[in-house]
């Protein structure tokens, strides 16, 4: 019988985030010696790491930095939200976060040649990924520059990490309304800050889409340019910050909070877990 107790199981587990038939088996292989069968674990999840490697990463968490001049969010990705809500997973997240902010990295690639603690944060994921049996990668690295900042960090679920992450950069004192529309894109999910900065391209594709089904609807062709300059109007609205319908009064757009509060969005990024 090997020579290890339930509690010496327990304590591998939540020191490495293993699984317990894993655990297990290293204990017995290493005849209950803890620091052997440590090495055991990490041994194999390193030979495991290239089988994991087109595994999909559907769960993880957001994690935001903010310095002066910029803030950055980052995603996080891992297989399973058991993973997910795991400190060393936790603990790791927010590793990366300090190395990619401190690197003013902006690209998934800068992230990952960040220097943490001695280690490019590449090599600090693939050690833990080892260590946990899971893949794990840093699928998003987004970096807003600004004057202030409001960053809004939302769970989906009570019992797992920020699974949203909202950056705000703007000008003006109104912190709190700052938040509110942080929150609101949170929810809203916008793709563009202003109308100007929707691309020629996508705008065509609407109207080309607009108008065929307006078309086939059997709408008049006199009456068709209207009709389209409407429906433009409103995607628009769907798709830009300050056109948008504000999450906490759905009679009042964007753009009239933010002049109220005197505040000015000079720019956003979200990330949402997965999507």
């Amino acid at each position: 019988m090997a020579n290890f107790s339930i509690a010496d199981l327990k304590m591998l587990r939540e020191q490495l985030g293993t699984g317990m038939a894993d655990t297990k088996a290293a204990l017995v292989e290493a005849d209950g010696d803890i620091e052997k069968a440590t090495e055991i674990l990490r041994l194999k999840g390193a030979k495991g790491n290239a089988k994991r490697a087109d595994r999909s990463t559907s769960e993880g968490l957001v994690v935001s930095r903010e310095v002066a001049g910029a803030a950055t969010l980052i995603e996080l990705a891992c297989e399973t939200d058991f993973v997910a809500k795991n400190q060393k997973f936790i603990d790791l997240a927010d590793k990366v976060a300090d190395a990619v902010s401190a690197a003013s990295a902006s690209t998934v690639d800068e992230g990952l040649a960040a220097d943490a603690d001695g280690k490019t944060v590449g090599d600090a994921i693939s050690e833990q990924a080892a260590t946990i049996g899971e893949k794990i990668e840093l699928r998003r690295v987004v970096r807003v520059e600004g004057e202030n900042f409001a960053v809004y960090l939302h769970r989906t679920s009570k019992d797992l990490p920020p699974q949203i992450g909202v950056a705000v950069a703007y000008t003006g004192d109104d912190a709190e309304t700052a938040r509110a529309i942080a929150q609101h894109i949170a929810m809203f999910d916008p793709s563009y800050l202003n109308v100007d900065d929707v691309p020629a391209d996508v705008l065509d594709k609407e109207r080309e889409i607009v108008t065929e089904i307006s078309r086939n609807e059997g709408k008049p062709e006199a009456a068709l340019p209207k009709i389209i300059e409407g429906r433009l109007g409103g995607f628009l609205k769907q798709v830009v910050l300050v056109e948008q319908a504000y999450a906490r009064d759905s009679k009042v757009q964007v753009k009239k909070v933010l002049e109220d509060a005197g505040l000015t969005v000079t720019g956003f990024a979200r990330i949402k877990v997965g999507a």
